[in-house]
């Protein structure tokens, strides 16, 4: 009996001694020497890596041949120092952190006695037999900081994890960090009082998890009662409308139709793939095709808003489903953008009667401008993120041009957020949402005004951009942002030019 509690303890120390030991901490390396051995490839890995996290470190570089990379960002950092030359004991006086960055591994071993007699903690590029400590993957979303390591095993899957972080954890948290700082230093009273005062404002945080199972029962109890109503309607009239009928019935409407009613339901599918995926182009797209059928400008706009009140709908409410919408950018966009989609209707509708013949001209040129900036925005840098306050200003312009044009909230409002480095998931998000609310003050305006026009057009479109809603919210910042632009902007440029040359 005593041999077998002896042997599960032992198993049980040898499962605990295979966990992960290592004590994470963040160092102000600032106020650090730190020692960088190498400046290859591995060396400048290493340096960027230390002077992106802390651009103020001490850092002296040490190496026979320097990568010109190495040198380009040491000029950037004026605390780095470069010595051109082998390795020598005295470099280690002074230094709190030795990095070996070369393919020398006597050289490593070397270094590495020499720094356990001084007491200097030292890290082994892949030799973490040598280290003291391991640099681990990093996410950082302002003042959040995540250090990820996977106890020198596999740097490849913290760098898979780390991406899956950056994409996953939104940007806004930096604010929330900030808002929690303010209300902390407003708050009176000891350590202890203000912890408990914190926690209970964060606690709705965690919360909403302890309600997800009774919300899943909820849910599942509503989708219950909604299929036995439907199936007691459908029983109510099926019971009293032969199938047969119907079905000839439904045949011979169909027949009624326009012929190239399913590819407009196609063109609807395929614009809100690229509406929903992407937050732009399916006004742009649409107002296209109804130009080259000859339908009236005003006609074109209030056919589209009409029928993206319920693509949008469908749309903003999937990506209100999958957590793509930012609350605080779904305000500031709001009522600028609805106001802005009133008065681009009002001026549509009295230019459409008098200057028809220079309207849609200008109508192509616009949608071809449009098709110019979606091209461009293929290649831009989105990574800096730049300060940005005239959300009102953006939306009042994106939402008149939106109903005076036809299209163009999207590759407006969206274009811009995210080329002033703002997370394309909730800026696609957000502004998919608010243009529900767009579209449906510019459909209400243009039906006040002249009515409902070419309503199986707005049929098709509603049919395939519904279908397709889910499906591109799905997929919202996943497809490939370059190619997904650069394809848009030449059917949009190409198209309109086909417009114009038709025109003139």
């Amino acid at each position: 009996m005593d041999n077998q509690i002896e042997n599960t303890l032992m198993d049980k120390g040898i499962e605990q001694n295979k966990k992960n030991q290592l004590y994470p901490v963040f160092l102000k390396l600032e106020q650090l020497n730190v020692l960088l051995v190498g400046a290859g490839n591995v060396g400048l890995e290493k340096l960027h890596s230390l002077l992106s996290n802390s651009p103020g470190a001490g850092i002296t570089i040490i190496a026979p041949v320097i990568k010109e990379e190495v040198r380009r960002l040491v000029y950037k950092h004026p605390s780095c120092t470069i010595l051109q030359r082998p390795f020598e004991e005295a470099d280690l006086d002074d230094k709190q952190l030795v990095i070996l960055a070369t393919d020398d591994k006597k050289l490593h071993e070397y270094i590495r006695d020499l720094s356990i007699e001084k007491k200097i903690l030292i890290n082994v590029a892949d030799t973490p037999g040598l280290c003291d400590f391991y640099l681990g993957s990093i996410v950082q979303k302002g003042n959040l900081k995540i250090a990820i390591s996977t106890n020198g095993k596999s740097p490849t899957a913290a760098k898979r994890i780390k991406e899956v972080l950056h994409e996953t954890l939104p940007g806004e948290l930096d604010e929330v960090i900030d808002n929690l700082h303010k209300v902390r230093n407003k708050l009176n009273g000891n350590f202890d009082y203000k912890v408990k005062k914190l926690n209970s404002i964060t606690k709705i945080l965690v919360d909403k998890d302890n309600t997800t199972s009774e919300r899943r029962w909820r849910r599942l109890a509503t989708y219950i009662l909604v299929v036995f109503g439907i199936m007691l309607v459908g029983h109510f009239i099926f019971s009293y409308i032969p199938l047969g009928q119907l079905a000839n019935d439904t045949a011979a409407w169909y027949k009624t139709l326009d012929k190239n009613f399913h590819w407009m339901v196609l063109a609807g599918f395929l614009a809100q793939m690229v509406d929903g995926a992407t937050s732009m182009g399916y006004g742009v797209t649409s107002s296209i095709v109804l130009q080259s059928a000859h339908v009236s400008p005003a006609a074109i706009s209030a056919g589209i808003h009409t029928a993206e009140m319920f693509t949008s709908g469908a749309s903003g409410y999937s990506h209100y489903k999958f957590g793509n919408v930012n609350k605080k950018l779904f305000k500031a966009l709001l009522i600028p953008g609805v106001i802005g989609a009133v008065l681009g209707a009002l001026l549509l509708v009295w230019f459409n009667d008098s200057h028809l013949k220079y309207l849609r001209p200008a109508m192509a040129i616009y949608t071809m401008v449009l098709g110019i900036k979606i091209f461009s925005n293929a290649f831009r840098d989105l990574n800096k993120k730049k300060k940005f306050k005239r959300y009102g200003w953006l939306a009042g312009a994106g939402g008149f041009l939106d109903s005076f044009g036809g299209g163009g909230w999207g590759p407006i409002v969206t274009s811009t957020l995210i080329t002033k480095g703002r997370t394309p998931r909730f800026v696609i998000g957000s502004v998919s949402l608010t243009e529900f609310f767009v579209t449906v003050a510019s459909a209400f305006t243009f039906f006040t005004l002249i009515g409902v026009q070419n309503w199986q057009v707005i049929l098709a479109l509603v049919t395939g951009g519904v279908i397709a809603a889910p499906i591109a919210a799905k997929l919202a910042g996943r497809l490939p942002r370059k190619a997904s632009a650069i394809f848009l902007g030449i059917v949009v440029i190409g198209w309109s030019i086909r417009i114009l040359v038709n025109a003139f």
